[in-house]
């Protein structure tokens, strides 16, 4: 079933991973996607989140059976309790069902000719001469040893496969987050097309709650802090949250999951001989809600195209591999990037200066910061206050 070479190997059957393959098999490139865990999405590590646009941007049509919630717009919480509420309805984006969703993407991808294999895990990359030519891979109780002219590493946030590599994929703890999440039903959802944020230092230093729904009382209630800047762990800061809101209190826990997630520290280089690197293990991650599926599925577009232009000149070094780097960071990388400033700022205000924001600012405001746009408009506000100015001036850098 395993063959002993394949053109391109993929590390990781993630939304990038799976991406990388599906845009590989329709050039007709011979492509595995290995796998570590039992089942693909699972378990999940994410707030399952998916914008309409997105989807479209994808050019995907995804099955009922993989969409929990359509979503019309948020309510955002100001640590005062004032609220933002953005209504545009109609359906601007999804609440997925990632053990789902992950699946399907994976079967896009195998129909296109990608051989996924799950609960395959990737042990090692195999190095001839500067250059990464294949993995170290066991599966069912056997080892192999596969050769491959590229290995694409999209293993996640927790990557070895890079480092293994040789590629320094290393992140400040500043640019990480720490994440927990309840799947809780039976709870009380005032509006269960709507996503919810509720921000404050108490209840979530350097971070925000989140409410996804899942049905009308059904919903992933998660936080992401830095753990840095927190006194007690993501866990314990959620619980609290949980048992002051009645309408939460008495629900139930059917799933609970945790996890690292990157929000900043993009990487300039994510090429070697042989080698690139997707998605969460790059980094590539939107810093201010720490959404990663959308980036992950662009990136194995990128890395795909760039692979097959390799492939067909008969030259897989770095520096035929380099415009991955130059793509990537010039369709998404910049962007990112003015997000990630903004997540700079955000981290730094009290929740005097949130309520104070949240007197100023529009729901249209907050969904072009998210877009990177729209800072300048920010940064003004800022200026109103002068102990502010300096972070307003970073804005703007």
């Amino acid at each position: 079933m395993i063959k002993e070479s394949y053109d391109v190997v993929v590390v990781g059957a993630g939304p990038g991973g799976t991406s990388t393959a599906k845009h590989l098999a329709e050039k007709g490139i011979n492509v595995v996607v290995f796998e570590k865990r039992q089942e693909i999405g699972a378990p999940k590590r994410c707030g399952e989140g998916l914008s309409a646009s997105t989807v479209k941007l994808l050019g995907q049509k995804i099955p009922k059976r993989c969409i929990a919630q359509k979503i019309d717009g948020a309510i955002i919480y100001a640590p005062n309790g004032k609220s933002i509420e953005i209504n545009y309805g109609k359906t601007v984006g999804y609440i997925v069902e990632r053990k789902l969703y992950d699946k399907w993407l994976a079967e896009q991808a195998a129909k296109k000719g990608a051989k996924i294999i799950a609960k395959a895990e990737v042990k090692d990359v195999v190095k001839e001469n500067g250059f990464i030519k294949g993995v170290a891979v066991n599966w069912e109780g056997r080892k192999y040893k596969i050769k491959s002219k590229v290995v694409v590493a999209a293993d996640g946030v927790e990557s070895t496969i890079a480092r293994k590599a040789g590629l320094d994929t290393v992140n400040k703890l500043i640019n990480i987050d720490s994440g927990y999440q309840y799947e809780m039903s039976n709870i009380y959802l005032e509006d269960p097309h709507k996503i919810y944020f509720f921000f404050g230092n108490e209840i979530a230093p350097r971070g925000y709650i989140w409410i996804f729904p899942k049905g009308k009382d059904r919903a992933n209630v998660g936080i992401g802090i830095c753990g840095s800047f927190g006194k007690k762990t993501a866990r314990e800061y959620l619980r609290e949250f949980v048992e002051k809101h009645e309408w939460l209190r008495n629900g139930s826990i059917l799933e609970a999951n945790a996890g690292g997630i990157p929000v900043g520290g993009f990487l300039k280089n994510m090429v070697l001989n042989g080698f690139l690197v997707v998605g969460d293990a790059a980094h590539q991650v939107n810093p201010i809600h720490g959404g990663g599926m959308k980036e992950a599925q662009i990136a194995g577009r990128i890395a795909a195209q760039v692979i097959a232009e390799a492939l067909e000149k008969g030259d897989v070094s770095a520096k035929s591999l380099e415009k991955y780097n130059k793509i990537w960071w010039r369709e998404r990388g910049k962007e990112l990037e003015k997000v990630q400033k903004l997540r700079e700022v955000v981290e730094r205000l009290s929740d005097e200066d949130l309520n104070f924001l949240a007197d100023n600012l529009r729901g249209e405001d907050l969904i072009n910061f998210t877009h990177g746009k729209g800072l300048a408009k920010l940064a003004k506000i800022l200026l109103k206050k002068p102990k502010l100015a300096k972070l307003a001036k970073h804005l703007l850098l």
